[in-house]
């Protein structure tokens, strides 16, 4: 693998558990059940993998605005990553979770903010790893404390001014990641106010893998964003900054670099209507 693959298949990583360079981290979560990602931790997981929770680790407290999961502290997040034994641009960090990259990708994309881009997802993640037998542990691991200075990239995030100043401009493209109802504003589950920003275009992230939770081919990916990859920017939201991470990936993997997360999203949005 490449540092610049961004995904590992299970026989990649179980062929390297061992492998002093890798750190593991497990990203599951329920968005309807906080505490569950952690509990499934304890039961199961990769050996060797760290638990790091949206909610503490990957954001940080909601408040009036700014939507239901802001990004964490920089600082915050470097030291919980030196405390599991990241080193900076040095070691390979693996994520995943059982979601179809919804929460890995995030905590994929923030590595990357904060200036480390040696980090790939699980493909197929647990529900693969565990369906094809490979081996797991109840054990939480103890590592030697490494070295994260964040060099952090704080012209991928756009705010919400950012996004009513740009998002009507030719060279700009506005995508909104969530479900096509979603967008539509046929159905609202979690946020008060149902619709999309106007001026955005649809691009579910479930489009980037299979139903099975496999990345869709390389082809694909690039395909999938053929009508945008002329653009200056593409501007990236969804409910709450976390599966818009998915389609951020996606372009990445595409080759398309000129990204960036609007981390409030539509929550964040809304909160002003």
């Amino acid at each position: 693998m490449t540092e610049q693959a961004f995904i590992v298949s299970g026989q990649y990583l179980s062929d390297h558990l061992d492998d002093p360079h890798i750190v593991i981290v497990d990203c599951r979560f329920a968005l309807s059940d906080p505490n569950l990602g952690y509990e499934q931790y304890k039961v199961s997981h990769i050996p060797g993998a760290h638990y790091l929770d949206l909610n503490k680790d990957l954001s940080r407290p909601v408040e009036r605005h700014g939507g239901r999961h802001p990004l964490p502290e920089p600082g915050k997040l470097a030291q919980k990553l030196a405390g599991i034994g990241v080193n900076f641009r040095k070691t390979l960090v693996i994520a995943y979770d059982d979601s179809r990259f919804a929460f890995a990708s995030r905590f994929w994309w923030l590595l990357r903010y904060l200036g480390h881009d040696q980090v790939a997802l699980l493909d197929g993640g647990w529900t693969r790893w565990h369906s094809q037998g490979y081996p797991v542990s109840d054990q939480e691991p103890t590592t030697k404390p490494g070295i994260f200075v964040q060099q952090l990239r704080s012209d991928w995030v756009v705010d919400i001014n950012t996004v009513k100043v740009r998002k009507d401009l030719p060279e700009v493209a506005l995508v909104d990641s969530r479900e096509s109802d979603r967008y539509l504003g046929k159905r609202e589950p979690i946020d008060p106010v149902a619709g999309h920003i106007p001026g955005a275009i649809n691009y579910p992230w479930h489009g980037v893998t299979d139903t099975n939770g496999y990345l869709q081919p390389l082809a694909s990916q690039q395909q999938r964003w053929t009508e945008l990859e002329n653009k200056q920017e593409i501007l990236v939201y969804c409910g709450s900054g976390v599966t818009a991470c998915v389609n951020l990936f996606s372009l990445a993997l595409a080759g398309i670099n000129t990204g960036k997360l609007y981390a409030g999203s539509w929550s964040d949005w809304c909160s002003y209507l």
